[in-house]
């Protein structure tokens, strides 16, 4: 019987597999369990009698342990470290318990030492892990302010590069204004042959400077993704025969010939953007002209597809000249890149034109390629898509043929500089028109209050107050549509925006180009006659006459009059609700609700023909409802832009009934 339960003692010891272990008094091993030899490396005779504290690598403190498991009657959960002969180590959890004979002696103590090895290896990992993704996450936080940093410093220099470009082309273009406008009036006047000459070079110098000048401004407004793209009718074939004449005269003096190859299954009017396209043309013509010394130059425009609303055309100018290595190719599109190392030396120019015809036909959608053989000339050639139309192309205006009724045009020129307001008011009096000047943008605003004109010419940066403050006053406050042209020697995309954004008409660089300038005069002020504005006169609250005008959406659903019809229907669906939508907004003074009728409102002013005036107060009113910074006027303009609307829909219902009849 003592033999079974001997055994069945045996078996429960053995079948731990922790470390279980009695200990007597004197802290020699009395007995153990295989999984004791198995941690410790020895037999059980070998461990049997030895010394306890032997195999811990503390073994004061396992004999502190030990000595307070007699103290207490028991111990739990101590933390220790147990030597294998070989050196492996493991941690262990010390539990221990005195044990005695039946009298109630103490013989010694029953050790149970838990392995905690792997605990404590997942709970170092565990700790590792997760200071190594706090290092982690302050890397990234690190990395992010880097970049935040680095970020912030690049749109600070892209914006220190904006403004000096602008700096520049503003202290450049100031005094180039002068230096070609009163060349051009001296040029006018008798000379002999002499003097003629040497103007004529003055003038060509200054040209070439305002050509290196808009080389280098177009270049970063391509760059900055601000370069704007018109659609408007234009014929082709008359507009690249009135650039090439330009070359003519250089053409001659390097005894080149101009051969024109033009497809006239191209249809007469396109819509596209003209201005740009003279530029890449001008471009590669100009680089044509430069590198080739005999032979001549070729201009050929093709039509390689066409669909029923557009047409894909090929441009391709070729010349007999030096032209380019193989391994230059792959580069000759990028800045300040020429086809040889001696090219700036002996022909001049930027290396930027190639850059920039390329950015202008890639912006456009369009491919640009050259072909090249050194010594046997070079063939650069460009795709571009254009909208077919039906539209006409605005009549350019001759100088000095001016209409009975407006033969008396007063100009107010607002301009700081003593030698710009000659040069305007001799080239205004060349017009036949009358001027007047004001030093700066205060003067003006005094002068409007008091006195009638029929537009303003407007420098954009003068003392005391600019351009854009007087122009905000005159629209705002003094409530005034006359035409207002801004003058400007910075024509960087971010002044253009802020002429629009105050309510200017219209723009012109300096050095003013003469034709340019009455055009837009005459433009402009034929406008405000044909739309029956009063000169001075600032109440919006009546529109006089019309005020819809269905040319563009005719044009747009090329007078099908059911579609017409559906467009109209669908803004007497819509504007009387967003009106009400408006008044309320601003009567509850709920901004948002303001701002998102006002949102769904603007578009139709330009289909439904309304005039740009209206769409800038509704942008005004917009913007207030969207920053509350300027309340001034506010619920004025609000009420304007009621009326305006319900007229335009007593207006447009009448044009339904009539296109309901066709």
């Amino acid at each position: 019987m003592e033999q079974q339960e001997s055994q069945y003692a045996r078996s429960l010891i053995e079948a731990s597999l922790d470390p279980l272990l009695t200990i007597s008094t004197e802290g020699k091993i009395m007995d153990m369990n295989s999984a004791t030899a198995h941690i410790i490396g020895l037999s059980r005779d070998e461990i049997t009698d030895s010394n306890f504290f032997d195999y811990f690598t503390e073994p004061q403190k396992a004999r502190e342990i030990y000595q307070a498991v007699f103290e207490k009657g028991s111990v739990a959960d101590y933390p220790l470290t147990l030597r294998h002969i070989s050196g492996k180590l493991t941690d262990v959890l010390f539990n221990g318990s005195v044990f005695r004979d039946n009298s109630g002696n103490v013989l010694g103590v029953v050790i149970v030492a838990r392995d905690i090895t792997d605990q404590k290896r997942k709970a170092r990992e565990l700790t590792e892990a997760k200071e190594l993704a706090e290092m982690a996450n302050e890397q990234a936080q690190i990395a992010k302010k880097n970049a935040q940093l680095a970020t912030r410093k690049a749109e600070e220099a892209v914006k220190a590069k904006q403004q000096f470009l602008s700096n520049m082309s503003h202290e450049i273009r100031t005094p180039m204004t002068a230096i070609i406008g009163f060349t051009k009036v001296l040029l006018k006047t008798e000379l002999n042959a002499r003097q003629k000459e040497y103007l004529t070079a003055i003038k060509m110098s200054g040209d070439a400077l305002i050509v290196l000048i808009n080389d280098i401004l177009d270049l970063a407004k391509v760059d900055a993704g601000k370069m704007t793209f018109e659609q408007i009718p234009f014929r082709p074939g008359l507009s690249l025969s009135a650039m090439l004449h330009l070359f003519k005269q250089k053409i001659e003096e390097k005894n080149l010939r101009l051969d024109v190859e033009y497809d006239e299954t191209i249809p007469d009017v396109l819509l596209g953007d003209p201005v740009r396209l003279h530029q890449i043309i001008l471009n590669l013509v100009s680089n044509a002209i430069k590198f080739t010394n005999e032979g001549g130059i070729k201009v050929c425009v093709k039509k390689v597809a066409e669909k029923e609303d557009d047409i894909t055309l090929r441009f391709s100018v070729s010349d007999t000249g030096i032209g380019i290595d193989k391994d230059k190719l792959e580069k000759i599109f990028e800045n300040f890149q020429q086809g040889s190392s001696e090219s700036s030396r002996l022909y001049g120019g930027t290396g930027l034109g190639l850059a920039i015809a390329k950015k202008l036909v890639d912006s456009q959608g369009g491919d640009i390629w050259v072909e090249s053989e050194i010594n046997k000339g070079s063939m650069f050639s460009f795709t571009l898509d254009f909208l077919k139309t039906d539209m006409m192309p605005d009549a350019e205006i001759e100088l000095m043929e001016l209409h009975s009724e407006i033969k008396k045009i007063k100009v107010l020129v607002a301009e700081d500089v003593p030698l710009n307001q000659l040069l305007m008011k001799t080239i205004l009096d060349e017009f036949g028109f009358e001027c007047d000047i004001a030093e700066n943008g205060k003067i003006a605003v005094e002068k409007l209050k008091v006195n009638s004109y029929d537009v303003v010419l407007m420098d954009l940066q003068m003392p005391e107050m600019n351009g854009f403050e007087a122009t905000a006053i005159i629209r705002n406050r003094l409530q005034l549509r006359i035409p207002v042209i801004a003058l400007t020697a910075d024509v960087t995309t971010v002044d253009l925006a802020k002429c629009t954004a105050v309510g200017m008409n219209d723009y012109i660089a300096k050095p003013v180009d003469e034709r340019l300038l009455y055009s837009k005069i005459v433009n402009l002020v034929k406008q405000s006659l044909s739309s029956g504005e009063q000169k001075n006169e600032g109440d919006y609250t009546e529109t006089k006459g019309k005020c819809t005008d269905l040319v563009y959406l005719m044009q747009r659903t090329k007078s099908n009059p059911a579609l017409m019809m559906e467009m109209i229907s669908l803004y007497l669906e819509q504007t009387p609700p967003l009106v009400d939508a408006m008044k309320q907004g601003m009567k509850n003074k709920d901004w948002d609700a303001l701002y998102s009728a006002i949102h769904k409102m603007i578009p139709s002013f330009s289909i439904m023909g309304i005039n740009h005036d209206f769409e800038m107060m509704a942008k005004k009113v917009q913007e207030f409802a969207s920053s509350q910074q300027q309340t001034n006027g506010i619920s004025e303009l609000v009420l304007q832009l009621e009326n305006v609307c319900m007229q335009a829909c007593r207006e447009l219902e009448a044009e339904y009934q009539v296109l309901k009849k066709i």
